[in-house]
């Protein structure tokens, strides 16, 4: 095998000295990221410059650069032809620099030797303000998940306050909202023709500032204003409807927000990328490979997906925390076979591939190739999840193209094994259908996942036990995690295998009382689980849970909700992870006393030998692993 990774001329440069070497005078497009450069279709600004760059123009990048000093970084390649491109990176700055508890993190996956402090909060502001203030004739375009998901005004955790839309904050000239690659190339032909940015006011998945229309119609949806908004919590959650509705919605409404004497307008998202628009962004010439400039650094986001494989877009679970539908939408948009097995072909020829490919998966790992049975039902419908509260009648579950994939890819040579990395909805692959030949291939499906393609451990999303948690996170019962973990452990059996079911679960999400993790403590113990994938809700913009978490209000019942947002109201919450731990019993019990909950004491801690309790508290605690999760 040949390694070329460090031939300079295969990367998008990132120096004027690499800019020369290609023999380019000129730049048409400067993108500044807040993540390390990775030429990987997984990181957003390598693929918004390599899709430009299929176009023609000519693209550099400028990853992290320096926002302390004089702004050398911002300077370096002067005045692009078109315009500035800025993208946090392909996670919230702010998610990225701080945990639930709003303390500061010490490392940061997406930069060299995993070091913290080489981005700002909120870059894509300080990117945009540096570049302002240098050159204000040149446009600036933001894009990525902070900027999308801060299209609106939008509930900040970490500030605890309601904030304006980001173009409000951000001197930008336009902000591109999700996928971004269709867009972008459609905004480059109109400036390179002639038009000016203040003129391009019609361009599916943006959002500027334009003028408010008079009256507001099927095709234009007037949102209460930001001050409204401020006023009225209430205002807020009615407005979350609309917003999360028409980011689902085949052919939606354009959005419109008045902040103070000016409008924020977001028009509607491009509808899902057909297969060969979505092959042509993944089939461009990536190298795979972070730049040279970190030769001798690890990258650790890159690490963990270098041998992965993303085989569709989109979400249609609809989950109430989860932001990936206001952000890729829930219509999934699905690469072809050829195009697949290329890339896994592609990763049997890197230097350090071993035979394993560590996923092949997506934002859920098996939702490959489905849609709606009926396209027509989808154009008009407006659910957020079509698996919840049930999964809708009109949709295609048939899990035999995602196993054709994964015969085909453990078929190539150099391929031992692959693995299934991304989350599974089992919801999903064990939802009876009624028709005979579907249910036998995703019974199939579920089998052979559990038999080849689990990599000794499976992470699947339960998220909580209690039914009336799990209706506001818009998940399934809890009951299908045991008929799906009785054939996780009957296949494991037949097999002789001794591999382990992770499931990941949530303290204080909306809705959510004390004493409901109390009895998810209690299911749990019943499944001998000593719980390791375990996170504190933190609100994220754009989510459902979080409206609820910052108005109270459920924005399509109007009920009022509950939520913990104290830290101590959080901790009491937290601790029932925990409850094989002796740090912990005092706590909980005193705290179950509290509630009048002795029956929940004695499920937890039934009375025993109490030096044989002691006995077991020290082996849990010798045995014990936490790992505290973010999915955002």
């Amino acid at each position: 095998m040949i390694d070329t990774s460090n031939d300079i001329k295969r990367y998008l440069p990132t120096s004027v000295k690499e800019m020369k070497i290609l023999g380019w005078d000129y730049v048409d497009v400067v993108l500044f990221s807040a993540d390390a450069y990775v030429d990987h279709p997984s990181f957003g600004a390598a693929v918004i410059g390599r899709i430009l760059q299929a176009e023609g123009y000519n693209v550099a990048i400028v990853p992290q650069p320096n926002w302390q000093d004089d702004l050398r970084d911002f300077k370096k390649f002067g005045k692009p032809r078109l315009f500035f491109g800025i993208s946090a990176g392909a996670m919230d700055s702010m998610v990225n620099h701080y945990t639930a508890a709003r303390r500061r993190r010490s490392d940061d996956a997406y930069t060299a030797g995993g070091r913290h402090g080489a981005r700002p909060d909120y870059p894509t502001i300080v990117y945009a303000k540096a570049l302002k203030s240098i050159y204000d004739d040149v446009p600036i375009i933001i894009g990525g998940i902070e900027a999308s998901l801060r299209r609106l005004s939008h509930y900040d955790y970490w500030q605890d306050r309601l904030r304006p839309s980001i173009l409000a904050d951000s001197p930008a000239d336009m902000l591109i909202y999700g996928m971004g690659e269709k867009t972008i190339v459609e905004l480059a032909h109109r400036i390179d023709a002639g038009e000016r940015i203040s003129e391009i006011t019609d361009m599916k998945q943006t959002a500027l500032w334009a003028d408010m229309p008079q009256t507001a119609d099927a095709d234009n949806i007037i949102l209460h204003s930001f001050e409204e908004c401020l006023r009225d919590k209430r205002c807020q959650a009615e407005n979350f409807k609309h917003i999360e509705q028409q980011s689902n919605h085949y052919e939606g409404a354009t959005l419109w927000q008045a902040h103070g004497n000016k409008t924020i307008k977001v028009n509607p998202m491009h509808p899902p990328m057909t297969t060969e628009e979505i092959d042509r962004s993944f089939d461009l010439p990536y190298t795979r490979m972070p730049h040279p400039r970190y030769k001798g650094k690890t990258i650790p986001a890159y690490e963990m997906i270098r041998h992965s494989v993303n085989m569709h877009r989109g979400c249609f679970g609809g989950c109430a925390f989860c932001t990936i539908s206001a952000h890729q939408g829930k219509f999934i948009a699905s690469r072809s076979k050829n195009s697949i097995l290329n890339e896994v072909r592609q990763i049997t020829k890197m230097p350090d591939f071993k035979g394993y490919i560590s996923d092949l998966g997506g934002p859920s790992a098996n939702m490959y190739t489905l849609s709606g049975k009926d396209i027509e039902i989808c154009k008009k419908c407006l659910r957020p999840s079509c698996l919840h509260p049930k999964p809708c009648v009109n949709l295609n579950t048939d899990h035999s193209k995602l196993l054709e994939i994964y015969h085909a890819a453990d078929a190539i040579p150099g391929v031992k094994k692959s693995f299934i990395g991304s989350g599974v909805r089992y919801d999903l692959s064990m939802h009876k259908t009624g028709n005979a030949k579907i249910d036998g291939i995703n019974r199939k499906y579920n089998e052979e996942l559990i038999e080849h393609h689990v990599s000794g451990r499976l992470k699947v999303a339960p998220e909580h036990t209690e039914p009336r948690v799990l209706n506001l996170m818009r998940k399934p019962s809890f009951e299908l995690f045991y008929d799906f973990k009785r054939i996780f452990d009957q296949v494991n059996e037949r097999c002789g295998l001794k591999q382990q079911l992770i499931p990941y679960f949530i303290s204080s999400h909306p809705g959510c009382h004390e004493v409901d993790m109390a009895e998810l403590a209690v299911e749990t113990k019943k499944l001998n689980m000593h719980l390791e994938q375990v996170q504190d809700f933190t609100p994220t913009p754009m989510t459902l849970a979080t409206e609820i978490y910052y108005t109270g209000i459920h924005p399509y019942t109007g009920e009022t909700i509950y939520t913990a947002t104290r830290p101590d109201e959080k901790l009491r919450q937290r601790q029932y992870f925990f409850w094989y731990d002796a740090t912990y019993r005092r706590g909980i019990i005193d705290s179950l006393k509290r509630l009048h909950r002795q029956d929940l004491i004695n499920k937890l801690y039934p009375p025993r030998n109490e030096s044989q309790r002691n006995h077991n508290d020290s082996s849990h605690n010798a045995k014990r692993k936490r790992n505290d999760t973010t999915r955002y």
